[in-house]
């Protein structure tokens, strides 16, 4: 409802010239259940296809609920996603390798660890080795023929350059056996859960990846691998005509990292003319908002959902989003649910007093003391 005047408010970010979203606030202050809040709204109202990105493990009650699928992703889970995955529609031209070869940079970038990127050469060895990678599968577009990461591994430790000198073809086959070796303990070393080919259905209309298990080490490339997922799924639904909800939680997790921060701004730059809606939570407020590559994001955002914010953050907020104080009064020490509502260039005050004794709000509910409540009860 709104603060002021009491009336529902309804808003539908489709109209939106970006319907990119942000939900923003600490913790505690009701990020998650905000958007359980509008995934069963599109869920009931909307024809949409809807995917969560899931870090915590607290979506699978919602989606189970709703009939969806939860995609279990961890070392020792047997649903797998492979990152190679392609689709002929992945791209708007006829080079679905294009976009493609942004995202497989990214993850070499997050495996080999390097703060300040990959060499341009080494991208260059990469880029290089992507034709002869997806060639079978191009020829016959069959699903026994998609790539794994073994196959970029072996092209690489293959890789023998062309119409170059003899020393600069020693130096680049140096960087191809390079990142090989980097690859090395995700597709035959101990943290090979993603050098498999994909294994779930995933056309159901709501999917939940759940990456709670994937261990620090492998939780950033999990979130990655999840937004390549989402995007080959926003790419064919352009096909069909349907638009994709995308939910990211703990999407600060993404964008400490220079690479994959910069895929993130790539697809909130992108997925609009593709009927995709990606809406990403976080509670690292004054993070988000001094980051250059996150101005992309902000500034493709034209749904910002503003719940209680720290003092620090407050001031980060209102010179970014050009609130008042009495504005910002709404997310100084609020109640969980409540704040502010930014849609294009209207600032609305919320209250949110949700119905505790609903189904809904004991599936969509993640309050510890409440849960142990609830188990104690059943």
């Amino acid at each position: 409802l709104n603060a002021l005047s009491n009336n529902m408010i309804m808003v539908d970010r489709k109209k939106l010239k970006n319907p990119n979203g942000l939900i923003l606030g600490t913790p505690g202050s009701g990020k998650s259940f905000s958007a359980k809040r509008e995934i069963t709204n599109a869920f009931f109202v909307t024809q949409d296809d809807i995917i969560i990105g899931d870090p915590e493990g607290e979506y699978y009650p919602l989606v189970n609920a709703l009939g969806g699928q939860v995609i279990h992703i961890s070392p020792t889970s047997h649903d797998y996603i492979n990152p190679m995955d392609i689709n002929l529609d992945y791209s708007d031209d006829d080079n679905p390798l294009g976009f493609k070869s942004d995202f497989i940079l990214s993850l070499c970038e997050l495996i080999m660890g390097s703060r300040n990127g990959i060499e341009a050469e080494e991208k260059s060895v990469i880029d290089r080795c992507l034709p002869i990678v997806y060639q079978k599968y191009f020829e016959n577009p069959v699903p026994e023929n998609m790539p794994i990461l073994e196959d970029l591994y072996n092209a690489l430790l293959k890789y023998e350059p062309k119409n170059v000198e003899k020393e600069l073809a020693k130096e680049a086959k140096a960087k191809a056996v390079r990142i090989a070796n980097s690859l090395v303990l995700y597709v035959s070393g101990s943290q090979n859960y993603f050098n498999h080919r994909t294994n779930v259905d995933s056309q159901n209309r709501i999917i939940c990846f759940d990456i709670r298990d994937l261990g620090k080490q492998l939780k950033e490339l999990g979130m990655l691998i999840v937004q390549d997922a989402v995007w080959n799924r926003v790419s064919q639904n352009r096909e069909r005509k349907i638009a994709t909800r995308y939910y990211c939680d703990e999407f600060h997790l993404l964008l400490k990292e220079k690479q994959t921060a910069i895929y993130s701004v790539e697809i909130w730059k992108r997925f609009r003319k593709w009927g995709g809606i990606p809406t990403g939570l976080t509670q690292n407020v004054g993070d988000f908002l001094r980051s250059e590559e996150i101005e992309g994001i902000l500034g493709n955002s034209d749904f910002v959902y503003l719940l209680n914010q720290n003092a620090k953050d407050q001031a980060i907020l209102a010179d970014k989003l050009g609130l008042s104080e009495k504005q910002l009064s709404h997310v100084t020490n609020s109640e969980p649910g409540s704040g502010l509502i930014l849609f294009d260039n209207v600032v609305i005050p919320f209250v949110d007093k949700y119905p505790t004794n609903t189904k809904t709000y004991a599936i969509m509910n993640t309050k510890p003391e409440e849960t142990v409540k609830k188990d104690e009860a059943s």
